[in-house]
Order: structure tokens, then C-alpha cells, then sequence
């Protein structure tokens, strides 16, 4: 799903991994950060996309909405879990969306 309905200014978390071949527990740890996540103040939306790049965009109303969430006590496990088990490599980035547009046939 492409989110279209979000008004600049705000933030995006663009979160890029590898994924190592350990992969257990993975998908539901995953799932619940996705439903985790949609629960914080400040949460706008999520966006993502897997082949050998996973791709994760989180969009945010602010950056104090981003510290609270990488703070997250079960968010902050799952961090730990990913760098000890289930990612070769990851890049996390943020960004400040002040312009955006698009198109839908």
C-alpha cells in the first residue's frame, strides 16, 4: 500500500536491511513492531517492500515522535534482537518531508 494522504511537513524513518539466515521469530516480531508502532503519538503511516533489500519507511509527525518510539522498551528488544540474529546489515535514516506528490491512474 502507498499512503497518499499525509501533509508536509513530516518525518520519515527509511529503514534498509539485509537479512541474515536466521529468521526465526522474525515475521511475528515484525508484525507486532507494525502494530506496536501504529499505537504511538505521532504515528502517520507505514510503507514496505522486501526482494533482497527490505525496505521500511515509517512516517512521523516529529522527531520527538521518533525518539519516543526507538525508546519503546519492546521496540528497543527487537533492536537488539535484529542486530544480534536477523539482519547481516541495516541503514537507518531520517528525514524531513517538506514537499511531496505523486500520481494514481
Amino acid at each position: 500500500m502507498i499512503i497518499d494522504s499525509l501533509q508536509a511537513p513530516y518525518y520519515a524513518v527509511i529503514f534498509s536491511t539485509l537479512l541474515s539466515d536466521n529468521l526465526e521469530g522474525y515475521e511475528k516480531t515484525a508484525f507486532r513492531m507494525e502494530e506496536l508502532a501504529k499505537q504511538q503519538p505521532g504515528y502517520l503511516g507505514i510503507e514496505s517492500a522486501r526482494n533482497e533489500v527490505g525496505i521500511t519507511v515509517s512516517y512521523w509527525e516529529s522527531l520527538d515522535a521518533i525518539v519516543l518510539w526507538k525508546n519503546n522498551i519492546e521496540h528497543t528488544e527487537a533492536r537488539e534482537k535484529g542486530r544480534g540474529t536477523w539482519y547481516k546489515k541495516y541503514q537507518l535514516r531520517i528525514c524531513k518531508v517538506e514537499r511531496e506528490y505523486g500520481f494514481e491512474q
